[in-house]
C-alpha cells in the first residue's frame, strides 16, 4: 500500500513538471512574438500644405443699428381714437399712425378762427378810418396786435391738434403695435417701433495697433448665422477720433446698403475688413491642426526605408498658425510648401508610428464653405 501510494506521488509530480514546462514554453513563446510583432499602419487621410495668395483682413465682431430708428410716443397725452397701421408693415413718410382725441381742441379752434376773422374785419375798419385821420395811429397799432393775438391762438391750438396726429417721421418699417384702440396714454408712451432698412449700420470695436490700417472707403463683408451663405459687402464710413481707455480699442462704422432688407436692427454679425494688397500664405486644411494648451501641431508623413521597404511614418511638428478662411488655416512658422500633413485621424497618432494613406472618403475643403442647415 505505501509502495502504491509513492508511485502516485512521484506521477502527480511528473504531471506537475510537464505542464509547468508546457507553460513556461507557451509564455516564452508570447514574449517572443509580442516582442517581434510589428502593429498595422493606421489608415490616415492627407493634404499638401500649399501657398495661396490671400487677402489682409482684419476680423471682428458686430451688432448692426439701424441709420434711423426710433420709438414713436406722443408729445401730448390724450386718448386713442384711431389706429391707422398694422404691426409689421412699411410706411412712408407722413404716413398717418395714431390719432387721439381732439373734440376739446377742435372746439377751441373754431372759437379762435371766429376771434381772427372778427379781428380782421376790425383791422378794416380801422385801416379805413385811420386813412381818413378819423382814429389815431394807436388804435391802428391796436388793431393790428389783436390780429397777431388772434392768429398765434389759433395756430397754437392747431399745433396742438397736429400732436395728437401722429405720423411717421421717416420711411421705414415698423414694429409691434403697443397701443390699442380707446387707450388713454401719457406723454412719453411708447406706440410701435419704426425702424429705416436701408442703409444700415454695423458698429465694432478693432485693436489700437490695427488703427494705422484703417481708413474711410475700405471694404468690409459681415455674415450672421441667419443666412450662413450670404456675404452682405459694405464700406467703413466712420472711424472714432477716441479710443476706449479700458480695452484700447477704436470703435468702428461700416455702413451697408441693404437693399434686400435681410438684416435686422440688433443682429450680431462677424465682420471683416479688407485691406489693400494680397500676400502669400502657406496654407493646410484646418482639421490638420491639433491643439494643445503647449502649442498647435500638425504631423506630417515622412518615408522611412527598412529592409529595403520603404514605409510611411508619421512625425509631430509645432506649429505657429494666422488666419482662418473657410476650411483651411495659415501657417507662419514650422511648416514648408510641399510637405504632406494628416487631416483625418490625428488622434490616434504619435510620432514615428507607420500609417496609410487613404484619400478616397476625404470630404473636399473651401474657402467658403457652405454646410447644410442640420
Amino acid at each position: 500500500m505505501k509502495r502504491k501510494f509513492i508511485v502516485g506521488i512521484i506521477m502527480v509530480v511528473i504531471v506537475a513538471g510537464g505542464l509547468a514546462a508546457v507553460k513556461t514554453m507557451q509564455i516564452r513563446n508570447m514574449i517572443a512574438f509580442g516582442a517581434s510583432f510589428t502593429p498595422p499602419p493606421e489608415t490616415v487621410a492627407t493634404a499638401i500644405a500649399h501657398a495661396e495668395a490671400w487677402q489682409d483682413v482684419l476680423p471682428a465682431v458686430g451688432s448692426v443699428t439701424p441709420a434711423q430708428g426710433v420709438i414713436i410716443a406722443p408729445e401730448i397725452g390724450g386718448t386713442v381714437t384711431e389706429i391707422a397701421f398694422e404691426s409689421g408693415a412699411t410706411v412712408n413718410k407722413g404716413d398717418l399712425l395714431v390719432k387721439l382725441d381732439t373734440s376739446s381742441e377742435d372746439a377751441q379752434l373754431r372759437a379762435a378762427e371766429a376771434q381772427v376773422q372778427l379781428a380782421k374785419l376790425n383791422l378794416d375798419r380801422t385801416q379805413k378810418l385811420r386813412a381818413d385821420n378819423t382814429v389815431s395811429q394807436a388804435e391802428l397799432d391796436q388793431a393790428n396786435a389783436t390780429l397777431t393775438q388772434s392768429q398765434a391762438n389759433a395756430d397754437g391750438i392747431r399745433a396742438t391738434i397736429g400732436k395728437k396726429t401722429i405720423r411717421a417721421p421717416f420711411a421705414g418699417r415698423l414694429g409691434i403695435r403697443l397701443v390699442n384702440l380707446g387707450e388713454q396714454l401719457d406723454v412719453g408712451k411708447g406706440i410701435v417701433s419704426l425702424q429705416s432698412p436701408s442703409p444700415l449700420y454695423v458698429d465694432f470695436s478693432l485693436p489700437q495697433q490695427d488703427l494705422a490700417q484703417l481708413q474711410t472707403g475700405l471694404k468690409v463683408r459681415a455674415v450672421c448665422d441667419s443666412y450662413a451663405d450670404t456675404n452682405f459687402l459694405g464700406e467703413l464710413a466712420v472711424i472714432s477720433p477716441e479710443l476706449d481707455t479700458v480695452t484700447r480699442n477704436v470703435r468702428v462704422r461700416a455702413q451697408f446698403e441693404n437693399a434686400d432688407g435681410l438684416l435686422r436692427a440688433g443682429m450680431f454679425v462677424r465682420v471683416k475688413v479688407e485691406l489693400p494688397g494680397e500676400k502669400s500664405v502657406l496654407v493646410i486644411p484646418a482639421t490638420a491642426v491639433l491643439s494643445a494648451p503647449s502649442g498647435d501641431s500638425v504631423f506630417v508623413l515622412e518615408p522611412q526605408v527598412v529592409a529595403g521597404k520603404t514605409n510611411l511614418i508619421v512625425q509631430q511638428k509645432i506649429i505657429r498658425t494666422a488666419q482662418t478662411r473657410g476650411d483651411f488655416i495659415s501657417v507662419e512658422d514650422g511648416l514648408k510648401p510641399g510637405e504632406r500633413v494628416v487631416t483625418a485621424g490625428i488622434f490616434k497618432l504619435r510620432s514615428g508610428m507607420s500609417v496609410r494613406e487613404n484619400n478616397s472618403v476625404v470630404p473636399e475643403n473651401s474657402l467658403t464653405p457652405t454646410p447644410p442647415n442640420t
